[in-house]
């Protein structure tokens, strides 16, 4: 064995202040992988673990395999199928059979000799592993949306930056090229002063009634629920737990995390929200899928912007982000972008007008702010706003009237009923 240089990794300890005799895993790596990633020093590299690795989070590790400056050296699910063809694709990246498979996400945390994780889990799973392992001085590229609740996602905030860790949404449209050159031409007066802003995203369908049914071999049901209530297996791996409430908002929360994180970016209001909601869905009558199948709600800022959110069939324009200004609009989708008058996308921005954050690769952005400590593309701050909107929006359909929001407090204004689900409880012996 070959113990790596303890230098950088206890600097990035120190900086959380975490001890690094506070866990008990030896702090080494085997020998067999320091010549699998092009040269970097074995002391240069970020080594990472992945906790939850179905299809995205595998998408997501493998990106990081793909990256010089990363080590994968463990992997964790509660499904032992995804546990062990994830570690294949590690062992075959290394050309070793040294990657680590846990079951439970908390040793996995407590190595010492991890620096970052990437996570990828259901929305109800996704706070308490990040608290968890800011705690523990871990850096964090996470799926989004942030969480499930605002208030899980306000503590994970406040628990990251209290820990100085290093965090990157997997809201990965910042780092693409006609999302950005967007945001920035309306950051730069390009349509004028935008008075509305429309949010399409996808027109969710729950599937069908599943019957319960025998827990797969190998599927650690009740671990999966986590702090969600106990209930019969009923088929919802590994995608149709979207439907249902408990763990998920369906397509709107899927979502928000990214068209309307790229409506805020472009507005310039990453550090706030609304200040009024009101909106309608429509929810499945009967059936153990409970997420609206179509949602409408429209969200006022203290600026006097007006934003609608809304499925995709309810807007003019579909999927994307549509900025209409007093000179025209401006709407940029996946693979696609448009405006009004048509030449306004040739124009290039000046040395001396806005310029954003500028990545084309969402994980090396997340890699290199590792290293450097600076902040990413999508911090947590950005995320929570992001997501908040979306559950602002859930909560005004919920109650079925206007709510007024408080963006600095972070509460309703007056409203005791909306205030109440701001959380959602959780399932002892899990808490945050």
């Amino acid at each position: 064995m070959t113990r790596i240089d303890l230098s950088r990794r206890q600097f990035l300890r120190n900086a959380a202040g975490v001890s690094m005799a506070a866990v008990g895993f030896p702090y080494v790596i085997n020998s067999s992988a320091l010549g699998a990633n092009g040269g970097v020093a074995a002391s240069e590299r970020i080594v990472m673990g992945c906790i939850g690795v179905g299809g995205q989070g595998t998408g997501n590790m493998r990106n990081f395999l793909g990256k010089k400056m990363a080590q994968v050296v463990a992997v964790c699910d509660v499904d032992q199928r995804n546990a062990v063809r994830a570690k294949g694709f590690v062992d075959k990246r290394y050309g070793n059979s040294d990657c680590v498979i846990y079951h439970d996400f908390r040793e996995l945390i407590a190595r010492n000799d991890v620096d970052a994780l990437s996570l990828a889990m259901p929305d109800h799973w996704h706070s308490i592993p990040v608290i968890t392992a800011a705690r523990a001085g871990k850096d964090m590229y996470a799926e989004k949306p942030l969480a499930r609740t605002i208030h899980e996602a306000k503590v994970m905030r406040d628990t990251v930056n209290q820990y100085g860790r290093i965090w990157q949404t997997g809201s990965w449209q910042r780092s693409v090229e006609n999302f950005h050159h967007g945001c920035e031409l309306v950051r730069n007066g390009r349509i004028g002063k935008v008075t509305r802003v429309e949010v399409g995203l996808p027109t969710g369908s729950p599937g069908k009634n599943n019957p319960v049914e025998p827990v797969p071999e190998g599927v650690d049901w009740d671990f999966w629920l986590g702090p969600a209530p106990q209930v019969p297996y009923r088929g919802v791996l590994h995608w149709n737990w979207r439907w249902m409430m408990d763990y998920s908002g369906g397509q709107l929360t899927d979502w928000a995390g990214h068209h309307i994180d790229i409506a805020h970016w472009g507005l310039g209001l990453d550090d706030t929200g609304p200040v009024e909601i009101e909106g309608k869905g429509v929810y499945p009558k009967d059936g153990i899928y409970d997420v609206p199948t179509e949602y409408k709600f429209t969200c006022k800022y203290a600026n006097g912007v007006e934003m609608v959110v809304a499925n995709d069939q309810q807007v003019p324009k579909g999927m994307g982000t549509v900025w209409y200004g007093e000179k025209g609009w401006i709407h940029v989708d996946r693979g696609r972008q448009a405006t009004n008058p048509p030449e306004l996308w040739k124009e290039t921005i000046g040395p001396d007008e806005i310029k954003l954050y500028n990545s084309r690769d969402h994980h090396q952005n997340f890699l290199d702010c590792v290293k450097s400590r600076a902040k990413t593309i999508t911090p947590i701050e950005v995320a929570c706003r992001s997501i908040s909107v979306g559950l602002l929006g859930e909560i005004a359909m919920l109650v079925g009237r206007k709510v007024q929001w408080d963006p600095q407090k972070e509460v309703f204004v007056n409203d005791d009923e909306a205030n109440r689900l701001l959380r959602r409880p959780m399932r002892a012996p899990w808490h945050l």
